[in-house]
């Protein structure tokens, strides 16, 4: 059994063991590691997890890119680049931010329907 596939059984949302599921069935299938490291990092215990303020995406993403964070998006400091932010899930706040910035919040399973590459996104953590 993989490493990956004994982390999953620990997991108790059947959500979130369903994505691993299918980040793991994407990277074969499209030939794209990018979702093997998403799903390996999402099999970690939640304490883990990535928690990006919308500063730090503010910071080193650019105008029109595409950005998985593995975790969390949180609402901490400002942004004004209009940029795409697939995610685990997100602050109101951020949300708010982000979208106000002529921005765009995704899930990471539409980010992998959209993008089956992976090609182009930078992952933040």
């Amino acid at each position: 059994m993989s490493k990956i596939r004994r982390l999953v059984k620990r997991k108790s949302n059947p959500n979130l063991v369903r994505l691993i599921d299918e980040l793991l069935k994407a990277s074969a299938a499209n030939n794209a590691p990018i979702w093997k490291d998403i799903a390996e990092r999402l099999a970690k215990p939640k304490r883990l997890y990535a928690e990006v303020n919308v500063a730090k995406i503010q910071r080193y993403a650019n105008e029109g890119e595409t950005v998985l964070v593995p975790g969390k998006v949180l609402g901490g400091g400002k942004i004004s680049k209009a940029v795409t932010v697939a995610a685990l899930s997100f602050s109101e706040t951020a949300k708010r931010k982000i979208t106000e910035a002529g921005g765009k919040c995704i899930t990471i399973k539409e980010l992998m329907e959209t993008n089956p590459k992976g090609s182009g996104v930078r992952i933040m953590a």
